[in-house]
């Protein structure tokens, strides 16, 4: 049983709801409520994984890849695993993305809210991203009354200078981070520096200028940063294949999927062991 956080009002845009629904998914990807004080009883005294979504994913996409992701990862049976839910889309497609800066910022803000109020019995908190869901988890460890335990941040479409400026303070609250960047990221290469400098004129960052962390890495290895975090430019990591397929197609589950080794990436980040890939 897959839980989710769903801060969306609508399947494909939409606002943020104030208060996130907690649900889980059938055997056919379709969310149902799970009662308040059921939703409590999975997390108490449990290490809980956040799994986060990126931009520009509609609701049904989040659900069928996160949740393919949690039967990939083989958590241990003292963690539990829960798929954030955001509006980070529109009905007018990838052209939104200035816009969707604030709403990953809000989404965050909301969700630490919520586990400050609803959570505080769980054992610990990880979490794990992709694209601009980085700015979410960002977010959401920043206001979080306690210090979280990792983060993985994968293909983050957000400035590589984050972690020592914007987030300093969210980095110096997490016992450790994990990035994954490909340099064959054409989205992070070619679309993020436009589209965040478009949206700095709605929401400020400290370097709107700056490339993506998701396309080569933090500049330098500091603190609690844990190397390696380039993929080699052989595998033609593409900025869509580090998650599970979200439809039909391709099809999953696929030992050979490009999603098998960022998986195994995040399972190691959650458990705190030594990465072996990339190297």
């Amino acid at each position: 049983m897959t839980l989710f956080l769903n801060f969306r009002v609508s399947p494909i845009g939409g606002a943020i709801a104030m208060t996130p629904a907690m649900q889980k998914i059938d055997t056919d990807f379709a969310l149902s409520p799970v009662r308040p004080d059921i939703f409590r009883q999975q997390t108490a005294d449990r290490d809980v994984l956040f799994a986060v979504h990126g931009y520009n994913n509609r609701q049904s996409d989040g659900v069928h890849a996160l949740s393919r992701l949690e039967t990939l990862l083989d958590l241990p049976p003292s963690a539990v695993f829960i798929g954030i839910l955001w509006p980070g889309d529109s009905q007018a497609g990838f052209i939104s993305y200035p816009v969707e800066k604030p709403t990953a910022n809000l989404t965050g803000q909301r969700l630490a809210a919520f586990c400050n109020r609803e959570l505080r019995q769980a054992a610990s908190f990880s979490f794990a991203s992709h694209s601009l869901g980085a700015r979410v988890v960002l977010e959401t460890i920043r206001r979080l009354d306690r210090e979280t335990r990792s983060a993985c941040l994968m293909a983050a479409a957000i400035e590589r200078t984050c972690l020592e400026k914007e987030y300093a303070d969210s980095f110096e609250k997490t016992g450790h981070i994990y990035v994954l960047a490909s340099e064959k990221d054409l989205v992070l290469r070619l679309a993020f520096p436009f589209g965040n400098f478009f949206g700095h004129v709605l929401d400020p960052t400290s370097n709107p200028l700056s490339g993506a962390l998701g396309f080569r890495g933090p500049p330098r290895a500091i603190g609690n940063t844990v190397q390696p975090w380039q993929i080699d430019r052989g595998l033609d990591y593409e900025h869509g294949e580090y998650l599970p397929p979200s439809g039909a197609e391709p099809s999953f589950p696929d030992p050979k999927g490009t999603w098998v080794e960022p998986a195994n990436f995040i399972r190691r980040a959650f458990n705190r062991e030594r990465q072996t890939w990339p190297v």
